[in-house]
């Protein structure tokens, strides 16, 4: 079976870095892709939810903040859950394995190298 997810966008929010009960480090970002043009000719815009863990999650809070332009690849996952109201719902989101920088040095103040676990 293959799962793989590559995708490069804009963060649209500085990522924070959490620690997990259990010690484990994690980052939550969304970052927002534009599809290619509609039969309208205007750009659609996907908000993509990212989950990044340990060394990732680190490099993306400490070098991206909201706006930074975003390369990333890994896996889709699901998980199911109950909402406040008792239903049941699921959350899709990117385990992220690697990130990196895409964009100018100027326009988001990094490097050209990203980082993978």
């Amino acid at each position: 079976m293959l799962n793989m997810i590559a995708a490069m966008g804009r963060l649209t929010h500085t990522p924070e870095l959490r620690t997990t009960t259990s010690g484990k480090e994690v980052c939550s970002f969304d970052i927002a892709c534009e599809r290619n043009y509609s039969a309208s000719g205007q750009r659609e815009t996907d908000f993509i939810p990212c989950v990044a863990w340990g060394k990732t999650a680190q490099f993306i809070a400490q070098y991206f903040s909201k706006g930074s332009m975003i390369a990333v690849n890994g896996s889709l996952q699901t998980r199911k859950y109950q909402d406040k109201q008792g239903n049941n719902r699921t959350a899709y989101e990117v385990q992220v394995r690697e990130a990196s920088f895409c964009g100018s040095k100027a326009a988001d103040s990094g490097s050209a190298r990203g980082f993978d676990e």
